[in-house]
This record gives C-alpha cells, sequence and structure tokens, in this order.
C-alpha cells in the first residue's frame, strides 16, 4: 500500500472518542444483520476497549459515559453505514429508554483475556434470532459476521488488515517534499476544517477541566497558544462535543495533537497552501509510522508520537535543515515515551499540553545543536532505530504495564460502585 492509499484509510472522520464509537458500530452493525431490535445483547471486549471506553462521554447521549450506554444506543439508535459517525443525529427523545434498557440488564460484558489489543464481539438476541459481529485491530474491520448461527462474511485471517507501509523517516520526508497530493486534497481540507473548528469550541466552551482554556489564559508565547488549542480540541471531544475530528491512528486525540498546532501556525504566519499540506502529510505520516509497531491501543500514550510529529511539521513549514527534524523527533520521544495511557478521559488534554511543551522543546534543543547522542539512553545512531526501540518498548516491554493499568480500573470501578 502507497502513502496515499494509507493517509486514505487512516484519516477518517470520527464522532466522538473511538472506542466508545466503535463499541456502538458493531452494535449497530449486528442489529442490522439481524434485522430487528434485540432483547438481549452480550458484549465481550478487550481489556483496552474497557480502559478506553470506560470514562470518556459519548457524544449525543446528553453526558453519558461508559460501555453500555455506547453499546445499547448503537444497538437501538445507531447507523451504521455511517461506521465511526454511527451515533451522529440520533433521536435523543429515546435516551431515556435506553437507560431503562440498561437498568433492566439488556446488556452483559466480558473481558476476555488473550485477544488483540482493539477487539470486540458483539451478539444479539431476540426471541428465535441472533447475530454476531467481530471487530478486530482497528476501529471498523469486521472480520466476522454471523445471523442465526450461520456464517454471513468472514476475513481470512491472513487479510484482516493490510499489509505494513514501507515506512522510513527519509522516504516520508522526500514523498512530503515532492508527491503529487491532489487525490487527497479533499481529506486535508476536511482535517483543517474538523479539527480547527472543535479546538476552536474548546476554548469558547466549558469543557472538561478546561486545559485548554486555563493554558491560553497564561500564555506568553505563540507556541503556548498553540498547545492550549491542542487541549482545548481534546477538552471538547472528551466531555460528548457534537463536533466530528479527523483522526490518526485510530484516535481523536491524536488527529488533534498532530493538526491543530500546524494549522493555526499556518493561519497565523499566512504560510503558502502547498507548503501547509505538504507539513500536514508529513507531520501525519510521521505519527503513522511512530505507531504502525505499536499498535493502536496500548499502555502506551499516543499523543507523544503526534505531538512530535506536528511539531516537526511546523519545523517542515519553517524550511528547517533534515537534520533538525530528525533529531527534534528522537528527542522527544526518549524523554516522553514512558506517558501512560490510562483510558480517555479529560486528562488526555493535559497529556497533549505535556507532550507538545515537551516537543517545542526538543525542536529548541535540536536547533541549538544540543541534541541527545546516540548512547544516551535508548537514543540509536539513526531516527529510525530509535523509533524502532521505542516501538519495542511500548509494544513489549510496557505489556504488562497495560495489564496493571486496566486493574486498577476495574478496581476502582468497584469501589465506586460498592
Amino acid at each position: 500500500m502507497n502513502y496515499i492509499e494509507y493517509m486514505k484509510q487512516e484519516l477518517i472522520p470520527a464522532f466522538g472518542c473511538t472506542e466508545p464509537i466503535a463499541l456502538a458500530y458493531v452494535a449497530a452493525k449486528a442489529r442490522e444483520v439481524m434485522g430487528k431490535m434485540p432483547d438481549k445483547i452480550v458484549a465481550k471486549v478487550s481489556g483496552n476497549i474497557i480502559k478506553n471506553a470506560n470514562s470518556v462521554v459519548v457524544p449525543g447521549t446528553d453526558g453519558r459515559r461508559g460501555l453500555e450506554i455506547s453499546i445499547v444506543t448503537g444497538a437501538f439508535l445507531g447507523d451504521a453505514s455511517k461506521e465511526l459517525e454511527v451515533l451522529s443525529n440520533i433521536d435523543k427523545s429515546k435516551l431515556n429508554d435506553i437507560d431503562r434498557l440498561i437498568e433492566a440488564g439488556i446488556v452483559d460484558i466480558e473481558l476476555i483475556p488473550g485477544v488483540e489489543n482493539l477487539y470486540i464481539e458483539i451478539e444479539l438476541y431476540s426471541e428465535e434470532e441472533n447475530s454476531k459481529v467481530i471487530v478486530e485491530k482497528d476501529h471498523t474491520n469486521i472480520i466476522l459476521i454471523e445471523k442465526n448461527n450461520e456464517v454471513v462474511f468472514k476475513k481470512d485471517s491472513e487479510n484482516q488488515v493490510q499489509s505494513k507501509v514501507d515506512f522510513s523517516f527519509k522516504k516520508i520526508y522526500d514523498f512530503a517534499k515532492s508527491c503529487n497530493y491532489d487525490e487527497i486534497t479533499p481529506i486535508l481540507d476536511m482535517e483543517i476544517e474538523y479539527n480547527q473548528s472543535i479546538a476552536e469550541k474548546g476554548l469558547e466552551e466549558n469543557w472538561g477541566s478546561n486545559i485548554g482554556s486555563l493554558i491560553y489564559s497564561d500564555a506568553t508565547s505563540f507556541n503556548e497558544k498553540l498547545v492550549a488549542y491542542a487541549a482545548a480540541g481534546s477538552d471538547a471531544r472528551m466531555d460528548g462535543c457534537e463536533k466530528p475530528v479527523v483522526i490518526n491512528s485510530g484516535s481523536g486525540n491524536q488527529g488533534i495533537t498532530v493538526s491543530v498546532p500546524i494549522i493555526f501556525y499556518a493561519k497565523e504566519y499566512k504560510v503558502e497552501k502547498d507548503k501547509f499540506y505538504r507539513a500536514l502529510m508529513f507531520s501525519n505520516l510521521i505519527s503513522l509510522y511512530l505507531k504502525q509497531n505499536i499498535g493502536k491501543l496500548s499502555a502506551y500514550c499516543g499523543v507523544v508520537s503526534a505531538a512530535a510529529a506536528s511539531v516537526i511539521g511546523i519545523g517542515f513549514m519553517e524550511d528547517r535543515p533534515v537534520n533538525v527534524l530528525e533529531e527534534t523527533l528522537s528527542n522527544a520521544l526518549v524523554v516522553n515515551s514512558g506517558l501512560l495511557c490510562d483510558g480517555a478521559k479529560p486528562s488526555c488534554a493535559m497529556k497533549i499540553a505535556s507532550s507538545l511543551r515537551n516537543a517545542f522543546l526538543a525542536y529548541e534543543q535540536a536547533l541549538s545543536g544540543n541534541s541527545f547522542k546516540s548512547g544516551d539512553g535508548i537514543v540509536k545512531s539513526t531516527v529510525d532505530e530509535t523509533i524502532k526501540t521505542v516501538g519495542n518498548i511500548a509494544k513489549f516491554g510496557m505489556r504488562e504495564t497495560d495489564i496493571v493499568i486496566l486493574n486498577e480500573i476495574i478496581e476502582g470501578n468497584k469501589r465506586e460502585t460498592s
């Protein structure tokens, strides 16, 4: 798969945090397959789905949170044809009915160990009818559909997701510098419109913990304003703002982080459109590269990668030498890559702020000739080797960390409800 096709696949709009929305999508798809409303729902999910859908507000549900509301609202009110915008424009007058169904125990949720980090299996039952839909590895990657215990669709395991893209820093840089991007201009325009809009909305109104507004109120530099805009976009998104976002690596927060600083920088400094588009492509592809070996869900906070990619996108617009961009990326990754993902919730906005501030410092470090050297901890001799190292730590080294985080979240929920 080439870079253009990969961006088409990955840079897509999503209405709400992608894990609860994926739950709603699979439930809506299962209802579509069964052809009627269910009397019972059984959801079997991976730990990372629980972690990321546990605390975030589900858009369209008037402030409701959690897996149950995502699944039942998707099953009864969602439109599966909209995929990750499945809950846009739902009939809110029926939300009280959804609450009553949940209280009556219509949905059972089971944690399934030993599956992919992103795994959702939803079964619906109604009298003698039933259906099952399974999504794995990607939020809309359906691998199995059954109706009345008969297989309707099954994706071969070898073809469940597209093969890995041939990434390297130099290949991405050269591509961004010289490619014909006419084919994805509509996607870039959508990213600019959607992600700028939610960032502005985040500063205009009261959302979550208002991290973006707090930063903006004390911002003494333009870089801090860029940090504030990105954090504000997350404030709004995590608190149920009914605006879509163009995602990156399956994440709206990463989509916001990787694009919003570039968008507002280009607007402030009137960067020519061609350079602006190329910087957005560069930033998005670098972020996708950084997450390729880690996977979409893990204990590694993906905004670390997105923030580093965003800041070197600004460096790209400033025509900095390629070695400065490489060193900035390496500097940023080796410092903040230990930032933990404990699910989607208001604190994501502060993690975005922390990661962008770190990345801007890494940029100044590279510009001043003070970059970390090979052998300084996990710093390697090339940026690609450093990226591989960070990926190994995140995917393999943080696997047990992910389990501990999930257990703490589950135990915390038990204490809250006892």
